[in-house]
Parts: C-alpha cells; sequence; structure tokens
C-alpha cells in the first residue's frame, strides 16, 4: 500500500472518486423515484421500465463523447464541465418536469451524470504504473456507491418534499463536488493524443473491445440496472412501501458499491479473467435463486452476495483493459462503460416488458440468470483465444487461463 500511495496523486484519485459518486447518484435517480413518478404519471410497469432504464441508455450514448472531450481538453477539465451540466439537468428537473415526455428527455439527459465513468477512470488511472491499475481504477471506480445515497434518501424525500424538490435539493451535494473537484483534480504530465474517427473505427473492428463491451454490459450493466429496478422489484413483487424498498435496495446494493476497489485488489493479485469466471458463474445462480421468488429475507441475502459479485466483476474488467489497450485507456474506457451502460438500459426494460406480459418479475429474473451462464460459457472460450494471442505479460498481469491447455496437460498427466 506504501507503494501505491507514492506511485500516483493522491488528491486526484479522492477527486475522481467523488466526482464519479455524486454522478452516479445523479444517474440514477429515477430508480427510487419510480415508483412515486408511476403513480404521478400513471405508467404501466413496461413504461415505468423504460423510464428507469433511458437514464443508463444516456450515459451509453455520452460516455464516448466525454471520453474524447477528455483526451483533447483533459480529464480536470471535462469533469468540471460534466458536473455543470449535471446541475443544469437538475435544474430541469426541480423546475420544469411535469409531462411524460418532460421525463423521458430529463431521464437522456441524466445520462450526461453516468458519462463520467469515461472521464473520472482516465484522469485517476493515467497517474498508476500498470501494477496498480486494478486497484486505482476500483477506487475510482467505487462512485458507484453514489447509488446508495439515492436509494437510501430520495425515497425519503419524495415522500416528504415531493418528487419534484428532491432533484432541487440533489443539487446541493453536486455542487460541492463540483467545487471540490476544481481545487483537487490534475491532470497527468502523461499526455495522451487525442483519438481521431478511423482509430474509433479500428478500435471498434477489434473483436477484444467488443467481448470486453459484452462483458461489461454483464457486470455494470446488471449492477447499474438491477440498482434502478430493485426499488420497484421490492415495492410491487413484495409489498413493502416505497420508503422500505428503497432502504432493502441500499442493503443489497452496498456490496456492489464497496467491494468493487476488492474487485480492483483481487484482480491485482490473481487476474481480472480468473476472477471474473468465478464471479460470473455464481451470480447467475444466485439469480437464478432470486427468481424462485423466496421469502424476501431470503432475496436480500442473496442479492446482497449477489451484487458483491457484480461490484467484484466491475473491477476484474477493467484490471484486464488496460493490459490489452495499455496506450488507449481513454477512449477504450468509454466504449466499454458505453456498452455497461446499454446493457443497463436493456435489463429493466425487459423486466418491465415480461412483467406486463406475464404478471411477475420471476420470468425477467430467470431469463437474465440463464445470460450470466452464458456469459461465464463465453468467457471460457475467450480465455482459450486471448491466451494465444494476447503477449505473454499481458496474460500473466491480466490471470487469462486457457481451459483448453489445461485439459490437454491433464490428458497428458492421466496417460503417462
Amino acid at each position: 500500500m506504501k507503494g501505491f500511495m507514492r506511485a500516483g496523486h493522491l488528491p486526484t484519485l479522492i477527486a475522481a472518486l467523488l466526482y464519479f459518486d455524486v454522478s452516479f447518484m445523479v444517474w440514477v435517480l429515477f430508480g427510487p423515484l419510480a415508483p412515486f413518478l408511476r403513480e404521478e404519471l400513471g405508467l404501466t410497469a413496461t413504461e415505468q421500465g423504460l423510464l428507469t432504464a433511458i437514464p443508463l441508455l444516456g450515459g451509453s450514448l455520452f460516455r464516448p463523447i466525454l471520453g474524447a472531450i477528455g483526451d483533447r481538453i483533459g480529464g480536470r477539465r471535462t469533469g468540471l464541465f460534466g458536473l455543470v451540466l449535471t446541475l443544469a439537468t437538475l435544474a430541469f428537473g426541480w423546475r420544469f418536469a411535469h409531462t411524460t415526455l418532460h421525463f423521458y428527455t430529463l431521464g437522456f439527459f441524466l445520462g450526461i451524470s453516468g458519462a463520467s465513468f469515461a472521464v473520472a477512470l482516465p484522469l485517476a488511472s493515467r497517474w498508476y504504473p500498470p501494477r496498480y491499475q486494478g486497484l486505482a481504477m476500483g477506487i475510482a471506480g467505487a462512485g458507484n456507491s453514489g447509488t446508495l445515497l439515492a436509494t437510501l434518501f430520495a425515497p425519503r424525500l419524495a415522500e416528504r418534499f415531493g418528487w419534484a424538490a428532491t432533484f432541487g435539493i440533489a443539487m446541493i451535494p453536486v455542487a460541492a463536488v463540483l467545487a471540490m473537484f476544481f481545487v483537487l483534480a490534475k491532470d497527468s504530465p502523461q499526455r495522451v493524443a487525442p483519438t481521431s474517427r478511423r482509430e474509433y473505427g479500428a478500435l471498434l473492428r477489434e473483436p477484444d473491445t467488443l467481448w470486453l463491451s459484452f462483458l461489461y454490459s454483464l457486470t455494470f450493466g446488471g449492477f447499474v440496472g438491477f440498482a434502478s429496478f430493485f426499488v420497484t422489484f421490492f415495492h410491487e413483487q413484495y409489498g413493502l412501501s416505497r420508503v422500505a424498498a428503497g432502504d432493502f435496495t441500499t442493503t443489497v446494493v452496498i456490496a456492489g458499491s464497496l467491494l468493487r476497489p476488492a474487485g480492483g485488489w483481487l484482480a491485482d493479485r490473481i487476474g481480472g479473467y480468473r476472477l471474473l469466471v468465478v464471479l460470473l458463474a455464481l451470480f447467475g445462480v444466485c439469480l437464478g435463486f432470486v427468481a424462485m421468488l423466496p421469502p424476501v429475507a431470503v432475496v436480500v441475502v442473496l442479492l446482497f452476495f449477489g451484487m458483491g459479485m457484480l461490484g467484484m466483476g466491475n473491477g476484474a474488467i477493467f484490471q484486464m483493459v488496460p493490459q490489452r489497450f495499455p496506450d488507449r485507456i481513454g477512449v477504450v474506457t468509454g466504449v466499454v462503460g458505453a456498452a455497461g451502460g446499454l446493457g443497463g438500459f436493456f435489463l429493466p426494460t425487459l423486466l418491465g416488458v415480461l412483467r406486463d406480459m406475464t404478471g411477475t418479475y420471476a420470468t425477467g429474473l430467470a431469463a437474465l440468470a440463464v445470460v450470466f451462464v452464458i456469459g461465464t460459457i463465453v468467457l471460457l472460450e475467450l480465455g482459450a483465444r486471448w491466451s494465444e494471442r494476447w503477449s505473454p505479460a499481458a496474460c500473466r498481469q491480466a490471470g487469462v487461463y486457457s481451459y483448453r491447455v489445461a485439459l490437454r496437460r491433464s490428458s497428458g498427466e492421466r496417460a503417462a
């Protein structure tokens, strides 16, 4: 840990964490407010799911944009710009949003706060050498703990002051972080050349970019999608009050928020790939049990561990990204992060549609459990490919493991 403290720039790491934290709080604000808005606007489950998901789609689309801007003018200026836009969006929600169309528009521009991911992580990681990338990006990425602020306080504030005032109150911590970010954040002396459209196109044609994006759509998309959905789930499936549903959501989300740095730290030691194989498989099993709709106490325990796995999985993937793309961290972070937001968009949308079709959320949860099991199988196959294509150093650092080689060795040992 002493080596880590000496290696980078701690004030910038703190600034990146705070920026991501408060931005994440704003990004998922529709989740805990969804029951209030459904009652206000008379929404179906499908419409409510879409309303909850739109900020996640906005974040997916804005992330590459902010990532590219960060490469050109620096992460510090881009972060300040993003925080100012976030304040303006919240002001619109506070004073002017009244119709369903207003809220769809508001939700899309709340995606600007979700795009903070593409700025905060490169801003912090560029200060640290490869051996500390997992921990540095895990600490900065722990800003997803902003979800806890949203799920814990938003239902209470909406219950007491109304949903509109909740947007106005949310402006206070955003303004405070804007001031601290201005003082603490500093761009790394390691300059990165802006990425051209041609380079973006070449990057998108690389299979590894797409595969890492797919995996992140499962881990981060799963985390943010479920975090936005669980208040609705507990309120409608188990009949809890809106405040109690927010408290239960806070309980299950806290593990995923706090364990992301642990995932980065552990990935630095055993490799992000090996860690991710285990986490995806366990989460698929966990979600399968949740789909059986056991008593709420059992669901809370299962989801507490499950969301912890997703949080650690986020750290594991971003331990692998710098090993595969050491000179393009910023742009790859933007692309992969956009895929995470896109995965988060589809999750509550799918759950809402299947709820209207079948009358229960169990169907959607079971379908998602199957998706995570398939993701585990895909990752095992990728390990066999990556072990042949990645450099030995990258494979060693990321813990890339080929089951085919292991089977051949095992067969050879038995034959001997």
